[in-house]
């Protein structure tokens, strides 16, 4: 193997560029393997074909051999009687002045100081000619393709392993191959063997080796990684090449010396198999049935083929890593379709006790064989729902009752310390769980606004009970169980409630209006569970223009919901009819005057008007009938009240209102609110006041949007409360002319 003067092999500095680095690395690894391409030339005069001039590898090839020498006719030089071919096909060309060619010649060159080697070479024959075109001799030149060869052999081979590794095939098959590829390509007494990292990255177990004794792979399958583990464990634990050339001196083998002299094997070179983090993957060893040293070569096929099992093992790595993750996901989307079809039947219908029951019956068997649930009731504890796989089992866990006043008992233990408890074991005091066959438990708090009414108990009889994934499952399932409960305890305490909801109305979600902004806010008082006097209301009328309005009725619940709705409907019924806004208010007062039972109770507050787009802001119609004063907001965020005087609804069947025209520039607001806002009270009693209102209002951002100002309104009254319950609804409309 010869190198052409001047050129050497060069690694960069992979600090500088890794990439190009590994891909230099491995082109010098593919030179050294497959040899430098070896080029013999020699020039021929006349037709006695003198040598004129020729490279010593011209020599070598034609086996010349120690009598180099030029000005010698070249049949002088080669040997007979293979020399007369090369003679005749010389003379053709001389006489001819034809090129030849001939490829893949079979030749033994012949080394100084070695056996000869058999090579092969394409060689080029082409005539000298001078100025008169006449033919002087002839020049040969040749290129040797044996390393072609080897390298054509090697190829198929590395690629017929990528193509297994490609169609994921296992990594035990795709070693094992790459192992017999490298041994039937190689020397006669080579081995190789392919060890593996466990996940601990610790030990090394077995991977490939077809060709060593079973002996020897059991012996060495599981060793540890760590220096003087052999060459392959010493190998990986350096991150390095270990070259052992006689394993009988070699200290690295001391504790397995015997075991390579059993197997017949006399020199180990292991490569570490890396990943492209660096984690160490195996190691890849070559073996020798007599002690001897690597070449070049050698530790060029190691690298490479350390390289190509890198592939296969992190090919194989993220198969399995994907097939966890896709058991992952197929885990999670069935505990979510059993969650979802659970939190289905829990809330079927809004009984509690039922609720309780398709909760043990969702938990056995999907969590547990065996479910109980018990609650609080005065003071003691009810065993209200149980699943079993017989009725016989059923039975007997329903029979039992756990004792509420005891530490004893794990249900009393979870109710007091309101945090689940699992055991592999039966649970502590008297019951069943002979009987049950009971191996472990699960008990959890059923919770209620962080107050425990009852449990949830799970128990199992098999060998592995409860592990955290089915623990979480459950925790969730219980969690969802106890909502739909105190839903369901609620809705039966809400049945008035209910009925009265019926007969009233809530505010209808707001439309959009061409040229406005609208945004509204409402707080119910106390825990909104009452139906109160707030409202608010837009919508278009048939000209074009829009209705808004905003109103308090006195009073709350099934009276207040009734006015509610009244009012409402009566203004969106009437307003199309009607040429103004005092004409809207009257009719109102009317509906409310009139309906049955009213007796002068249950007056009404209103400010009802028209907003008319005009392309450039809006224009604005209202009245306003005994409620709080409308704010507006200029571009310049100054704020004032605008004055409409008008008396209360629901008292006299006459109306006294006046109409207050004003226009909103683009980017000015209106504001509507209810008394709940300006009468907002803090920790001292002290109320919000118009004051405050309007300079919240004007505290807003250049040109807000109506959100911007309902949320700056709001939450000044939210700091102003320090955020206490309040005991009046508050309601709140803001129209932004856009």
């Amino acid at each position: 193997m010869r190198r052409v003067p001047g050129q050497h092999p060069h690694r960069p500095d992979p600090a500088k560029d890794p990439g190009r680095a590994a891909v230099d690395a491995t082109d010098d690894d593919l030179r050294v393997l497959f040899g430098e391409t070896t080029a013999v030339f020699a020039s021929l005069a006349g037709p006695a074909h003198l040598v004129e001039s020729a490279n010593p590898a011209f020599f070598d090839a034609i086996g010349a051999g120690p009598r180099v020498r030029t000005g010698v006719p070249l049949g002088d030089l080669l040997p007979e009687p293979a020399g007369q071919g090369l003679i005749g096909l010389l003379d053709r060309v001389y006489r001819s002045g034809t090129p030849r060619t001939g490829r893949d010649a079979r030749v033994l060159l012949l080394d100084a100081g070695a056996e000869p080697r058999e090579a092969f070479f394409d060689f080029s024959y082409e005539p000298r000619v001078d100025s008169g075109g006449n033919v002087t001799g002839v020049r040969v030149i040749g290129v040797e393709t044996t390393q072609v060869r080897q390298a054509q052999r090697f190829t198929a081979e590395h690629r017929a392993l990528l193509e297994q590794i490609a169609r994921q095939a296992p990594l035990r098959e795709v070693l094992d191959g790459m192992a017999r590829a490298i041994e039937e390509l190689s020397p006669e007494d080579l081995v190789v063997s392919v060890l593996l990292a466990d996940q601990e990255g610790r030990r090394l177990v077995h991977g490939a080796a077809p060709s060593l004794p079973d002996f020897y792979n059991r012996a060495v399958d599981g060793i540890a990684i760590g220096e003087g583990a052999g060459s392959c464990g010493t190998a990986a634990h350096r991150r390095e090449t270990v070259i052992v050339g006689d394993i009988a001196t070699d200290p690295l083998w001391d504790d397995f010396r015997d075991l390579a002299r059993r197997a017949g094997l006399a020199a180990c070179w292991s490569t570490p198999v890396l990943g492209r983090d660096g984690a160490v993957l195996g190691t890849f060893a070559m073996y020798h049935r007599t002690p001897r040293l690597p070449q070049a070569a050698d530790l060029a096929l190691a690298r490479l083929f350390a390289d190509t099992a890198a592939l296969a093992v992190e090919r194989q790595q993220a198969e399995v890593a994907r097939s966890a993750a896709e058991a992952r996901e197929r885990a999670a989307r069935e505990d979510l379709a059993f969650l979802l079809q659970a939190s289905t039947a829990l809330t079927f219908d809004l009984d509690a006790v039922q609720t309780l029951e398709r909760l043990a019956a969702s938990c056995a068997p999907r969590l547990a064989p065996l479910c109980a649930v018990d609650v609080v009731e005065n003071g003691r504890l009810r065993r209200v729902a149980t699943a079993a796989p017989d009725e016989r089992r059923r039975e007997v866990l329903a029979s039992h009752i756990p004792v509420y006043d005891t530490d004893d008992d794990a249900v009393a233990r979870v109710l007091a310390t309101r945090a689940s408890e699992v055991a592999r074991r039966a649970p502590t005091g008297p019951g069943p769980w002979r009987d049950l066959g009971v191996t472990g438990y699960l008990c959890i708090p059923l919770l209620d606004r962080g107050t425990a009414f009852g449990t949830v108990t799970l128990l199992s009889t098999e060998a592995e009970p409860f592990d955290g994934h089915r623990v979480a499952l459950a925790e969730e399932l219980a969690r969802r169980a106890a909502s739909a409960a105190r839903n369901a305890r609620q809705y039966t305490h809400r049945v008035t409630l209910a009925r009265d909801l019926q007969a009233g109305l809530l505010m209808p979600e707001l439309p959009d209006v061409p040229g406005a902004d609208v945004a509204t806010s409402y707080h119910p008082a106390g825990e909104g569970l009452d139906i109160g006097g707030d409202f608010y209301d837009v919508f278009p009328l048939d000209d074009g223009r829009w209705a808004f309005l905003l109103g308090d009725v006195c009073g709350r619940g099934a009276i207040a919901a009734t006015t509610t709705a009244l009012v409402r409907h009566t203004a969106r019924a009437v307003a199309p009819l009607l040429p103004g806004p005092e004409d809207v208010v009257a009719a109102v007062n009317r509906a409310l005057v009139n309906r049955p039972g009213s007796h002068g109770t249950g007056f009404v507050t209103l400010v009802y008007g028209r907003l008319t787009p005009t392309g450039h802001g809006l224009d604005v119609e209202l009245v306003r009938a005994g409620h709080t004063l409308p704010l507006h907001l200029d571009t310049r965020h100054t704020t004032r009240l605008v004055d409409a005087p008008g008396s209360l609804l629901g008292i006299s069947a006459e109306t006294d209102v006046v109409s207050r025209t004003l226009h909103l520039e683009p980017h000015e607001s209106l504001l509507l609110y209810t008394d709940g806002i300006t009468e907002a009270r803090d920790g001292s009693g002290e109320q919000f006041g118009e004051k405050r209102l309007a300079e919240a209002v004007a505290g807003t951002p250049p040109r807000p949007s109506a959100q911007q100002v309902v949320d700056a309104l709001t939450g000044a009254v939210r700091d102003f409360t320090g955020g206490q319950d309040i005991d009046d609804d508050r309601a709140v409309l803001v129209l932004t002319a856009t």
